[in-house]
């Protein structure tokens, strides 16, 4: 199987010895070695984290120059390769295209989008939002791909 997973998007250079800033959509980049961006297979030789991004220098990648040409790019690893993750955590990635259900079995849609916060992640359903709390997202049924959530008072 050859799918992959997005780790983040390289939103700058950093420095001036080809660095990377990168907004990750994962807490683990800094252990990932194998990563893809654009499509071409590329090493980690260091990351570490940095306030709300991650700094990370590619293997062959020196120069600012070098670096400039990869912003805006998504930094993609194979699914295989990923962590396992503990029991109730998903990835985002999994969860895109659930169909999404009231707890009176109404579907509202699919999961388009899941938005990280400071305080909970957000999951989009075509105009809704939904905070991802306990009082909300009741179920997530990966084998039927469906979620199950309870709509609070003035939610929607």
């Amino acid at each position: 199987m050859d799918e992959k997973m997005e780790l983040g998007k390289i939103v700058n250079t950093f420095g001036l010895k080809g660095e990377l800033k990168v907004y990750p959509y994962v807490d683990y980049i800094p252990k990932v070695k194998n990563v893809y961006i654009n499509g071409k297979p590329m090493e980690i030789e260091r990351a570490r984290n940095q306030k709300n991004i991650v700094v990370i220098k590619l293997k062959g990648i020196d120069t600012i120059e070098q670096a400039e040409g990869l912003k805006n790019a998504m930094i993609e690893m194979e699914r295989d390769d990923a962590p396992e993750l503990p029991e109730g955590t998903y990835y985002i990635s999994d969860l895109i295209g659930f169909d999404v259900y009231t707890d009176e079995g109404e579907l509202l849609g699919k999961l388009d989008d899941i938005f990280t916060t400071g305080a909970n992640d957000v999951y989009q359903v075509g105009k809704i939002l939904l905070p991802a709390i306990k009082d909300v997202i009741k179920q997530i049924d990966t084998q039927n791909k469906k979620i199950v959530v309870h709509i609070l008072k003035g939610l929607i």
